[in-house]
């Protein structure tokens, strides 16, 4: 009998990986539409591979998760309004678990059975090319690109399967096509297993793609994406939750193995060096940081005049926008993400917005000041009121680092030649996530272009990247840190990225200072992954919420002003105007004190069972063979 794609592509297995009837691999074309008329033509597997791509692009949606909430609502770099069905909060309270799902309306493809039914998708290619043993394609010019094809599935096979280790910990890695008779018996493997198989199917993928693509060809996997892959898993697996770290009432089915182990950072250390170090065809540099435009020029993005009181300099909007930042730092990603509609998730009400996401002060006190040494200190530092940072006026009453201005809006801060006011009006500081103003007292400013207006039509944003190239550079340098100390190197190259955003080297104690480098290390990448899917995995992957130290400043918590606040992931604060006499900020004929507020937004964070998603109850019915998340059972 004859097996058609969607019939094989159709079919349920204990993993429950049944596949959208929108794609072409669930359906077929026609009724005339064999297997096997598929995969003996390069051009229908080339579209199989294509739309793989944007299944496994769809999979990690950096700006619309949870719909059109980012991730950092869920995280303590934002909180979250009320909008679609307040999705953001749901999962904040706690509102989600094994049986009743995750909130309704969140899924966009990244939770279990999603996810595992790509990972069908990959291996459907990959038999079925093996199989008819699929001609080349015929274009001249373009021999070799069956092989090139074979090494993307392998890749997006690869990274499907990351995704799940990155939510879930401990799961199943599929390396065949499950048909209906097979043996069901799934059994989870231990994390460090699956990141060895993601790594084999990155150094498959990595034999057989280009060093570089451009182009048409231009953001398909090429060598350096390769490399990245393995960067990024073997990060994960030095890093605490998986290298060290103790979970209460740990229930890992493999705990066993993730005591430290030093090499694992020597690993990490290697595998982000050879992405640092990754050429194109011609020898030179695959990646390097986006160094155009000097600190001395304001123009907005779109070069007209500038209309935010030279606060951001024009490197810093372009660095994501600009075709030649994208192409020199991009590692993985995903462009032209959110259209004109993404306005109103942005901008406050008084410019018709309802600001989805609101940036917490537990974010924007991680952007350090610069002092009068010219060096960079966080705002917390015992020396930062001496070297006069205010509270009351911590915005501009002191030099900071100038990714604060290109990522916040805060009380007194200029758009569009316009002052934003959150002491009265529409934008004032609300009291509940439930109004349309913030009730942290900022609004977001990345990614979007000075001067737009909310129904401004014709223009897309480019969702951040998926991996680009600071990220490399942190691991290895944490890594060198971790392993040896720290070292003139890794002083230089973090403060290359630092130069490139204009702000202030790290002081000099860092380049003996073990803990102090590592504290600067994990700051920037705060900073500067701000609002980019980042935050709310890696606070697990370091466990801060169960941190000795920052459990002693939580236990400590008395009020508003109990700063630095806990790295919990429990906290929420903002910080609301008081108008003063003798305040430092000038809007309009009045003056302003800033005051530090909590934000009621009803947050928890519950050890074990917060680090990891929980495997939906549906499925371990199918596969009792399968062991639920610590926490969850």
């Amino acid at each position: 009998m004859k097996h058609k794609i969607f019939l094989l592509a159709g079919l349920a297995t204990c993993l429950s990986v049944f596949i959208s009837c929108e794609d072409y691999l669930d359906r077929a074309p026609d009724d005339k539409t064999t297997e096997q008329q598929v995969f003996t033509r390069y051009e229908k597997v080339d579209g199989l591979v294509s739309d793989l791509y944007a299944n496994c692009k769809s999979a990690n949606k950096p700006l619309i998760y949870f719909n059109h909430f980012s991730l950092s609502s869920i995280s303590d770099e934002c909180s979250a309004s009320s909008h679609e069905g307040a999705i953001p909060h749901q999962f904040n309270v706690g509102n989600y678990g094994a049986l009743q799902k995750m909130p309704n309306g969140s899924d966009a493809g990244q939770y279990w059975n999603g996810l595992y039914s790509k990972i069908r998708k990959a291996n459907i290619i990959l038999e079925g090319v093996a199989k008819y043993n699929t001609p080349d394609n015929p274009q001249s010019g373009r021999e070799g690109d069956l092989n090139r094809r074979i090494g993307e599935v392998h890749f997006l096979r690869g990274y499907l399967h990351y995704l799940v280790l990155r939510a879930y910990g401990e799961a199943v890695y599929i390396d065949h096509v499950i048909n209906p008779d097979d043996d069901m018996t799934f059994t989870k493997e231990s994390f460090h297993t699956i990141a060895d198989k993601i790594c084999a199917d990155a150094d498959e993928a990595l034999a057989r793609v280009d060093a570089s693509n451009g182009g048409n060809y231009f953001g398909r996997v090429d060598k350096g994406a390769c490399l990245g892959l393995k960067a990024i898993v073997r990060w994960m697996q030095a890093t605490p939750l998986w290298n060290g770290g103790s979970l209460p009432n740990d229930t890992r089915v493999f705990k066993s193995e993730y005591g430290y182990d030093l090499k694992r950072w020597e690993a990490a250390r290697e595998a982000a060096k050879a992405v640092l170090e990754a050429k194109k065809e011609d020898g030179s540099n695959r990646y390097q940081l986006y160094t155009k435009y000097d600190a001395s020029d304001f123009k907005d993005i779109d070069g007209k005049s500038n209309t935010n009181n030279e606060k951001v300099q024009q490197r810093l909007w372009r660095m994501n926008f600009e075709m030649d930042a994208i192409m020199s730092e991009w590692v993985w990603f995903v462009t032209k993400d959110k259209d004109t509609g993404w306005s109103g998730d942005i901008l406050p009400p008084s410019q018709g917005g309802h600001a989805r996401q609101r940036p917490l002060q537990e974010q924007v006190d991680e952007y350090e000041y610069i002092g009068p040494d010219g060096y960079g200190y966080p705002i917390y530092a015992d020396r930062a009121n001496a070297d006069g940072y205010d509270d009351e006026n911590p915005y501009e009453g002191i030099r900071r680092d100038p990714r604060l201005y290109r990522d916040i809006r805060y009380h007194g801060s200029w758009y569009a030649g316009q002052q934003l006011n959150t002491a009265s009006g529409d934008d004032a500081v609300s009291g509940s996530y439930l109004d349309q103003a913030s009730h942290t007292g900022y609004y977001l400013r990345k990614f979007y272009k000075d001067g737009w207006t909310r129904g401004h039509g014709g223009h897309t944003i480019n969702g951040p990247a998926i991996w680009r190239l600071p990220a490399f550079i942190y691991i290895y340098c944490e890594a060198v840190n971790e392993l040896n100390g720290p070292n003139e190197e890794i002083y230089k190259m973090i403060n290359e990225v630092r130069a490139r955003s204009f702000m202030a080297p790290m002081p000099p104690a860092t380049k003996t200072d073990k803990k102090l480098m590592n504290s600067y290390i994990q700051r920037e990448r705060r900073v500067e992954f701000f609002y980019e899917n980042d935050r709310y995995w890696t606070a697990r992957l370091y466990m801060e919420p169960d941190d000795t130290e920052q459990l002693a400043q939580e236990n400590s918590y008395r009020d508003a002003d109990s700063w630095p606040y806990a790295k919990t992931q429990r906290f929420s604060h903002g910080m609301k105007p008081v108008e003063d006499p003798d305040g430092k900020i000038m809007i309009g004929d009045k003056k302003y004190k800033m005051k530090r507020i909590a934000v009621n937004d009803g947050r928890v964070f519950s050890s074990p069972r917060s680090y990891l998603w929980p495997i939906y109850q549906e499925e371990l019915k199918r596969c009792p063979s399968l062991v639920q998340n610590p926490g969850w059972e």
